[in-house]
């Protein structure tokens, strides 16, 4: 079984490095030996290419707008329909532009699979420039490391840890 989680996201614009900062923390911790993590950043077009690879887990981690208090972590499922609708490009490029949801979108057009992809997702609090994480991000980030290394260890049960989850981060 080998899985992927990828760190995405653009560290020159706050809370939107969230999932880089994730996927270097968890290069710090034990995970087993088929886990490759990887900090794709804003090469979301390379992240896309990626997931033609035949891996049997994928975990992204980015920065998720939700409307939820800022550092709230979710873990999410994407949804089938919004993974397998035709992807466009997006009206202006920048280097966050083509959201997860589109890059799957995209990478499905490619002939990958994206069923067994989840996403762990961080409410940012700030996305100008500047390339610190926010506090209530920054005291996110452990509390995301355990969620992804749980989802690692579930992977060997299909849709173990799928739902929707909101979590609170501790303060």
């Amino acid at each position: 079984m080998t899985t992927l989680v990828a760190g995405v996201g653009n560290v020159l614009l706050g809370d939107d490095g969230f999932g880089v900062e994730v996927a270097h923390r968890l290069r710090g911790v034990p995970l087993p030996a088929d886990v490759r993590v990887e900090d794709f950043g804003v090469r979301a077009i390379h992240l896309a290419y990626e997931l033609l690879e035949p891996y049997d887990a994928v975990v992204l981690v980015d920065a998720m707008s939700r409307g939820a208090a800022p550092g709230t972590l979710f873990v999410v499922e994407p949804d089938a329909a919004s993974a397998t609708a035709p992807a466009e490009p997006p009206d202006v490029p920048d280097a966050h532009g083509l959201h997860l949801a589109a890059v799957l979108r995209f990478a499905r057009e490619l002939g990958a699979r994206v069923d067994h992809v989840r996403i762990v997702g961080c409410e940012p609090a700030r996305l100008d420039e500047g390339i610190e994480l926010s506090p209530s991000v920054t005291g996110a980030v452990a509390e995301a490391v355990r969620i992804v290394q749980e989802l690692v260890a579930d992977r060997s049960r299909p849709g173990a840890a799928c739902q929707d989850v909101r979590k609170e981060p501790e303060c």
